[in-house]
């Protein structure tokens, strides 16, 4: 198993779980864990706590937030 950016631990977490990839949510807080999410075509959030939303935004996220009591909304 590769480690991030790669996608394996994400595909693996989702396999094991018996969800598809395209209906899984990932929360991210750095660069490659964005990465690895977006390559495994999972919906990516991206908590912006100390990379900038903007950097998070650039490597995929499909949005981002700076407190936790936002992400609810944004799973919607």
């Amino acid at each position: 198993m590769n480690g991030k950016p790669a996608p394996d631990v994400f595909l693996l977490a989702a396999e094991r779980m018996g969800a598809a990839p395209a209906r899984t949510a990932v929360i991210e807080d750095s660069v490659n864990g964005v990465l690895a999410g977006h390559a495994a075509g999972m919906t990516v959030f991206g908590f912006a706590g100390l990379v900038p939303a903007k950097d998070l935004a650039a490597a995929g996220a499909a949005s981002t937030f700076t407190h936790m009591r936002d992400l609810p909304a944004l799973l919607g």
